[in-house]
């Protein structure tokens, strides 16, 4: 019975959750020149902002995804059970992936912005979400490929196949639809986050043109609006795009993952 309750709460906050956002989104989407190329103070356009929110989540996901997953096959595949090392990058991933964002953010803004000097900018931003990011995805990319049965490990093994050849041959393509749903895990946080992008990537409602320019994201374009240009009006919009654009890349990714199991199992 709790169960059900629990369940049935939860699906009345997510349903008045969107039911708000769009219904007080929707009609203001065909405000004139929100959708425009070039960001004005009278039309407020966030296509800018939709611009620079794929080529945040782009470049976060080049920087953290290789790293998330090399590091997740070293310490299942290589790694000698009982290393201590293995124990402290576990811990380092689980204490990281529960840190407040805004932490992040305050990180980025004395590493990147100060000490390395990029300032304002995609590549401090972008480093800042890879580093957030990376927890996620070591851990998810971890327990897809303990979940891969020792059968197959073994079986590789006795045609003589080497490690290396059996990790990406045979381990790694069974554990891709749970390395896909890290990385949806990841894109999700990426494209709502914002305290850590205010002090890394800046609020500029400008197109990123280079790795050093600044620019804002859906999610800072909300908050600029509701805390700056008191614009609820395109804030609302603005979240019904965000909100589309999260249903489009999951719908995609997990798209993605069902077309690499049947690919396998013919």
């Amino acid at each position: 019975m709790m169960v059900w309750l629990s369940a049935a709460f939860t699906l009345l906050i997510l349903g008045f959750l969107l039911l708000h956002v769009l219904v007080n989104g929707i009609p203001h989407l065909l405000r004139p020149g929100l959708f425009s190329t070039q960001w004005t103070t009278q039309n407020q356009s966030m296509f800018p902002a939709i611009i620079n929110t794929v080529i945040f989540v782009f470049f976060s996901l080049m920087v953290a995804v290789p790293l998330g997953v090399f590091t997740a096959i070293y310490l299942v595949e290589y790694a000698n059970r009982g290393n201590k090392l293995v124990g402290i990058v576990r811990m380092m991933a689980e204490t990281l992936a529960g840190i407040p964002s805004i932490v992040y953010g305050l990180f980025g803004f004395m590493m990147f912005r100060n000490f390395m000097g990029w300032g304002r900018s995609l590549l401090a931003g972008g480093f800042t979400l890879a580093i957030m990011i990376l927890p996620v995805i070591i851990r998810t990319t971890e327990e897809s490929l303990k979940a891969v049965p020792d059968n197959y490990r073994e079986g590789s093994f006795g045609l003589g196949a080497g490690r290396l050849r059996t990790v990406f041959r045979i381990v790694l393509p069974s554990a891709i639809p749970g390395i896909v749903a890290g990385v949806i895990l990841a894109v999700g946080r990426v494209v709502g986050e914002t305290a850590a992008l205010i002090f890394t990537a800046g609020t500029m409602p400008h197109v990123i043109d280079s790795p050093t320019a600044s620019g804002r994201t859906l999610s800072l374009h909300i908050y600029s609006n509701i805390m700056e240009a008191t614009n609820d009006d395109v804030a609302y919009a603005t979240a019904v795009v965000l909100l589309l654009l999260v249903i489009g890349i999951n719908a995609l990714s997990y798209g993605l993952a069902k077309i690499s199991t049947k690919g396998r199992r013919k």
